[in-house]
C-alpha cells in the first residue's frame, strides 16, 4: 500500500529526476518530440510548494512513485526556473486555489498513485476555505483530470519554449 506525506528540502532530486522521466515517458502519444522537450520550459520543480507544505510525496515500497499538490499561490503553473510566476497569495473567499505538479513515476501509472494525490491536495485546499480550485492541464492528464470531476474552461499555448505546447485551464468546485 502506497504511503502518502508531505515532501521536504531532502526530496528535491528525487522528485527533480521523476518530473524528468515522467515528463519524457509519459506525454509521448500527446505531443511531439520538439512539444515534449519545450513542455520542460514550463514543467518542472517548484520549490515554493515544498515550502508551504502543500506538495506531497507518494512512496511505494520505498520508491517514489509520483508527486504533487495544490497552492493558496497565484502561480498556475511552472517550474522555479519557468517565466510568470506570481507568489501573491489568494483569497479563498474569491479565487481558486491551484492543482500543482501533479506527476507520476512511468513504472507507477494507473495504481492510484495520482488519484491518492488530488483527493489529499483538494482535501487540504477545502481546510483551507477554498470553495474551488484550478489548474494547468497537460494533454496527458487531460483524460485523469476529467474522470475526477474537473471541466475544461479552455485550451490555450504555453509559447515559453522552443514550439508551442497545448494545455487546458481546468476547475472544479470543491
Amino acid at each position: 500500500m502506497p504511503d502518502i506525506r508531505l515532501a521536504t528540502q531532502d526530496d528535491r532530486e528525487v522528485i527533480a529526476d521523476l518530473m524528468e522521466r515522467a515528463i519524457a515517458e509519459l506525454q509521448k502519444g500527446f505531443l511531439t518530440d520538439e512539444q515534449i522537450e519545450s513542455s520542460r520550459a514550463g514543467m518542472g520543480l517548484d520549490l515554493q510548494l515544498i515550502e508551504d507544505g502543500t506538495y506531497f510525496c507518494v512512496e511505494d515500497e520505498g520508491q517514489l512513485a509520483g508527486c504533487g499538490g495544490w497552492s493558496r499561490r497565484a502561480t498556475l503553473y511552472g517550474g522555479d526556473h519557468s517565466a510568470g510566476r506570481d507568489s501573491r497569495l489568494l483569497d479563498p473567499a474569491s479565487e481558486r486555489a491551484r492543482i500543482r505538479a501533479m506527476y507520476t513515476h512511468p513504472d507507477h501509472t494507473r495504481k492510484g498513485i495520482g488519484s491518492l494525490i488530488l483527493k489529499a491536495a483538494e482535501d487540504a485546499a477545502r481546510a483551507e476555505g477554498f470553495a474551488e480550485i484550478e489548474m494547468a492541464a497537460t494533454m496527458a492528464g487531460k483524460p485523469f483530470y476529467l474522470t475526477h470531476g474537473y471541466c475544461v474552461e479552455s485550451e490555450w499555448f504555453d509559447t515559453h519554449g522552443k514550439v508551442p505546447v497545448p494545455l487546458a485551464t481546468m476547475a472544479k468546485r470543491l
